[in-house]
């Protein structure tokens, strides 16, 4: 009882500036790029302490490897459009592989920084680790170092919403044994799923052109890489592009952008759904984002 009561206060969202770290398959979709960059310009509330590369497969990359290595060469290009060269080193590969069961870690430079880096947290003043891609990394931590999970609270973007029809999302079906693990343990976790939520965090052309175009020379990177997949999937005339992983970031800030409540841990199975016990430990489970308090929040630090 007394730990479900102390891993019920690190689901608080916290008070005044935290450590944090940001794990990011940062060349897989555009969204990881924005958020990367919220998180950077919001650095008087979040402490950056490491910016970790996370393995992904899909037709931007060859493996999970060569997606983990793409990622870590974009997170290299926005530090350089931020203008943070400073913060380079504190930037590590990340897993080359999937988890191959629910108890062997992935060795990589980032499992084995954070491992590292959380103990040095305790249960009254943990680690917040922003998790918008595989789980990878964050899993092999917890088994490299078990008793990691008491001093970290792990903010995930993944999976649908519990209303969704199946569970089939990216950051999920990658690694499903890797998100078992991080649910099966003591952690604190923070759900941000995609479909039927987060999906609302969308934005247009004309927003991007409009409040962001010509600002700096991220801005126009961002704007231009958006756009130009728009075009080139054929969206027509009217679309929307959700930038899911921004959401993630913003849950740590003051700003009152989405609702949250507390909920047993979902259990994710290997046929793409969520499996439900009421007997398990809770979660804090987001279920609505004020889309247009974060858009201009966001809009307004990038545009600096």
């Amino acid at each position: 009882m007394a730990e479900d009561m102390l891993r019920i206060m690190r689901l608080k969202k916290p008070e005044g500036p935290v450590d944090v770290v940001l794990d990011t398959d940062t060349f897989n979709e555009i969204d990881d790029q924005f958020a990367l960059s919220y998180l950077v310009k919001s650095e008087n509330e979040l402490r950056l302490q490491g910016i970790y590369a996370a393995p992904f497969l899909n037709k931007r990359a060859s493996s999970p490897e060569d997606g983990m290595e793409r990622s870590y060469q974009e997170i290299y290009r926005v530090l350089e459009l931020l203008e943070r060269e400073d913060l380079k080193s504190k930037v590590h590969r990340g897993s080359a592989s999937y988890l191959p069961d629910e108890h062997t870690p992935v060795h990589s430079d980032a499992a084995e920084h954070l491992a590292e880096l959380a103990m040095q947290y305790t249960e009254e003043k943990p680690l917040y680790v922003i998790a918008i891609a595989a789980i990878t990394n964050i899993a092999s931590a917890l088994l490299l170092k078990p008793e990691i999970a008491d001093r970290i609270v792990v903010v995930w973007l993944g999976g649908e919403s519990f209303e969704w029809p199946h569970n089939r999302e990216f950051n999920c079906y990658q690694d499903v044994a890797a998100v078992r693990v991080v649910f099966d343990s003591k952690a604190a976790v923070v759900l941000l799923p995609c479909m039927g939520v987060v999906s609302a965090f969308a934005t247009t052309r004309y927003e991007l052109e409009h409040w962001l175009k010509g600002k700096n020379k991220l801005c126009d990177y961002l704007c231009d890489v958006v756009i130009g997949e728009a075009e080139e999937n054929n969206r027509g005339k009217f679309w929307s592009k959700p930038i899911w992983d921004v959401c993630a970031v913003a849950w740590l800030l003051k700003g009152d952008f989405m609702a949250d409540r507390l909920e047993p841990a979902p259990i994710a199975e290997y046929d793409d759904r969520w499996a439900f016990d009421k007997t398990r430990p809770l979660i804090r489970y987001v279920y609505h984002i004020y889309r247009d308090r974060l858009i201009e929040d966001l809009f307004t630090k990038l545009a600096e």
